[in-house]
């Protein structure tokens, strides 16, 4: 078997845009892989082009070999586009090799030890701006079947926040903790924003509400500001979205500087990447719940990880989407119980609509999170999956 081609589809979908790989072979099997890198995507399409130039000819079932042999001969190692490319095409890869033997790709990698996992679910809350609106979304969102819950309640603050603005986002907190009660998890998102004396303020004024975790509390590109948060913060320490590759999260276990990990299936190395890092997180006890805010494609391939990690934790994903979201792919997610169904179609069990994909073509859009505009996530027509 040998790669014949390789092509990217980037799909607005209003927030972002979606970034799908699709790997193509002489013998018919396709395989498809998600790369969706907010707001860099005409970069990461580039990076996907070098990546062809080297596949085009080979057998696609040597993932090891090629993944090493790309990340390698890039040079310069790591970071946010290189990896996001090589996470789509690697994630193809086994799309293909499992789709070859007529197994899912978690059988390729252990095999089941979960037969679902536990969600949370992030954008709820869109187009709220007050609590009282905060708390009625969420109050919706139970109904639905939630049993956890992600936002950054935090408005456009960056580095420092000022009492008014803490005193806004504390009453946010305590509106949606009255409105939903105590059997349902809050998480707690920080996006990155504060320095190291601010993100120790925000940790101890947040323990009142019981949050499962306060999520990436300062920028990521510093670990010691990280395990300085942790170690004074009273609340459990999440964190790990921005790493990529297991060289990155071995300092990070290193210096014990969260209570659980992030890693996100599109940037840090793909399915094996993320496994690795699952087992050397499993060896030091830290919980393994994936980032995953993306498109289907991501989902279904962070579900084939939820079925073979022991260590599996929970799974983000989005409440609602784009209306389209049903028609560029096949997904067909099962929820109950505020937990999804892993299924056991070959491969990673979903399929790109290419039509469907290049009727909503590549929009630009800007970072929200220092505007004052966060919960402007989704258009006037929303799909629901609950």
């Amino acid at each position: 078997m040998k790669v014949t081609d390789v092509k990217t589809f980037v799909v607005d979908c209003f927030r972002t845009n979606w970034v799908f790989v699709k790997v193509y072979t002489d013998e018919g099997i396709t395989g498809v892989g998600e790369g969706t890198l907010e707001y860099k995507e005409k970069a990461l399409a580039g990076a996907v082009e070098h990546i062809k130039s080297y596949l085009v000819g080979k057998d696609p079932r040597q993932i090891e070999k090629h993944y090493h042999d790309i990340y390698r001969d890039a040079y310069w190692r790591g970071g946010a586009v290189l990896m996001s490319a090589l996470s789509a095409v690697e994630m193809a890869l086994w799309d293909i090799l499992g789709k070859s033997l007529g197994v899912p790709v978690y059988q390729l990698l252990g095999g089941k030890v979960n037969e679902d996992c536990r969600i949370y679910v992030n954008g709820w809350f869109a187009g709220a701006r007050e609590p009282e609106e905060f708390a009625a979304k969420a109050k919706e969102a139970v109904k639905r079947g939630v049993t956890a819950m992600k936002w950054d309640p935090f408005g456009k603050s960056y580095l420092q926040i000022s009492n008014a603005d803490l005193d806004k986002a504390l009453r946010c907190i305590g509106a949606v903790r009255e409105a939903v009660g105590d059997k349902v998890d809050l998480l707690i998102e920080a996006h990155g924003r504060f320095d190291v004396p601010t993100g120790i303020k925000i940790a101890k004024e947040v323990e009142q509400f019981k949050p499962m975790f306060l999520e990436e509390p300062v920028p990521p590109n510093n670990l010691e500001a990280l395990e300085a948060v942790r170690a004074k913060s009273p609340v459990a320490i999440a964190a790990g979205e921005r790493l990529y590759t297991r060289f990155d999260y071995n300092e990070l276990f290193r210096r014990r500087a969260c209570d659980y990990i992030q890693p996100d299936i599109s940037h840090a190395g793909g399915i094996m990447e993320l496994k690795k890092v699952a087992a050397i997180a499993e060896a030091n006890y830290v919980p393994f719940a994936p980032h995953n805010p993306s498109g289907p494609v991501a989902n279904a391939a962070t579900l084939e990880l939820a079925a073979c990690c022991p260590n599996f934790c929970i799974l983000e994903i989005m409440y609602s989407d784009v209306e389209w979201r049903k028609d560029v792919t096949n997904e067909a997610l099962v929820y109950e119980n505020g937990r999804i169904k892993i299924g056991d179609k070959p491969g990673l069990g979903i399929e790109i609509n290419e039509e469907a994909c290049l009727e909503h073509p590549y929009m630009e859009r800007n970072l929200r999170h220092y505007t004052g505009a966060l919960t402007d996530i989704r258009p006037a027509k929303t799909e629901f999956y609950f």
